[in-house]
């Protein structure tokens, strides 16, 4: 545990039993998890309140907060959900209470994220992305063609023998209530939770897999990559053209009137499915040399990038900063009284 002001490190906990693969805090209950080969529950003081018996050798690897004292964890294909059972005469002796295990992931889970109170969604290795009810644990939806071409006509289609499982791996996930963002393979993809469907694409995001996706505000997303590669996207509306109506009268005259109608049908089809918007690239980070494994967004202070080439990058908007220093350099001019109109 660190302090975050001066930088130093405040307590150590090291009396696990297996790797720490994931952490939460729980901010109701004010209290943190871990999540290993057992799910331990700590106090501020880093006191041990409860934990879990061993689950499998795998272990937990994904946790996120649910309502109502409630927690999911990714264990392998499985989700397990445990409620906390906190003391009600003010002791520290809490549980934790496994209430429903969800089988319905073909593979291992790798990512968890919670959208609202309602809502949370599950990505695994084999690309199956599903949206559950939060409060009852139901599955509400599921998406499981994000490498399938049929299902983005915007998408030129690759020619390939076999899809490698690294390909349509769901590595992480963000949301921003309306949308599910979704690293899938070196690709993004943006699953509208109303519409229940992609409602935009980039297959070919990075040159390997995406790590770390993450949602900023005017519709823009970071990610980053295997390749040592951070880009910033935006999310841009399609401007949809009106399908022409089928002409009548001559057509019919000579008994093309059925096969014109098919292929209006089939256009108009073509065109409902059509995502509505697209990912442009607007801006490229560069100076990692290896993978950028994750990192961290804080709004107009910057961004904090962590690489495998053992190198924590800090980034500015440009743009913002050049404002901000003509606008000092002004004020400067001002104050020394060099700053004068002539007309």
């Amino acid at each position: 545990v660190w302090d975050c002001t001066s930088g130093r490190q405040v307590q150590k906990v090291s009396c696990f039993h297996s790797t720490v693969k994931c952490l939460t805090v729980l901010q109701r209950l004010d209290v943190w998890l871990s999540g290993g080969s057992d799910l331990c529950v700590w106090n501020r003081k880093l006191d041990l309140l409860c934990k879990t018996t061993h689950l499998t050798d795998a272990g937990i690897t994904a946790l996120v907060e649910l309502p109502k004292n409630c927690v999911a964890a990714a264990v392998g294909k499985e989700l397990i959900i445990f409620r906390l059972i906190v003391s009600s005469d003010g002791s520290e002796s809490w549980n934790l209470l496994e209430v429903k295990r969800l089988v319905d992931h073909q593979d291992n889970i790798l990512s968890l994220v919670s959208v609202n109170d309602l809502t949370f969604v599950t990505g695994s290795h084999v690309g199956e992305l599903i949206v559950w009810d939060a409060l009852d644990w139901t599955k509400q939806a599921s998406e499981c063609n994000f490498w399938d071409s049929t299902v983005h006509p915007d998408v030129q289609p690759e020619i390939k023998l076999s899809q490698s499982p690294n390909e349509t791996s769901v590595q992480h996930l963000t949301s921003d209530e309306e949308c599910v963002f979704a690293a899938v393979g070196k690709g993004i993809y943006v699953y509208n939770l109303q519409m229940k469907r992609v409602i935009a694409c980039q297959r070919t995001a990075h040159d390997s897999s995406v790590l770390h996706i993450e949602k900023l505000p005017n519709r823009q997303l970071i990610s980053c990559s295997e390749d040592g590669s951070v880009r910033i996207w935006e999310l841009q509306e399609k401007q949809q053209l009106p399908a022409e109506p089928v002409p009548t009268g001559f057509f019919n005259m000579w008994g093309f009137g059925r096969a014109n109608k098919q292929a209006n049908q089939a256009a108009k089809k073509m065109q409902e499915n059509t995502p509505m918007y697209f990912l442009e690239l607007v801006g490229d980070l560069i100076g990692h040399s290896s993978a950028v494994q994750m990192f961290l967004y804080f709004g107009e202070l910057g961004l904090a990038t962590c690489s495998a080439d053992h190198l924590i990058i800090l980034w500015k908007d440009g743009e913002r900063e050049s404002r901000l220093r003509s606008l000092t350099l002004f004020q400067k001019l001002a104050q020394d009284g060099d700053l004068q109109l002539k007309l």
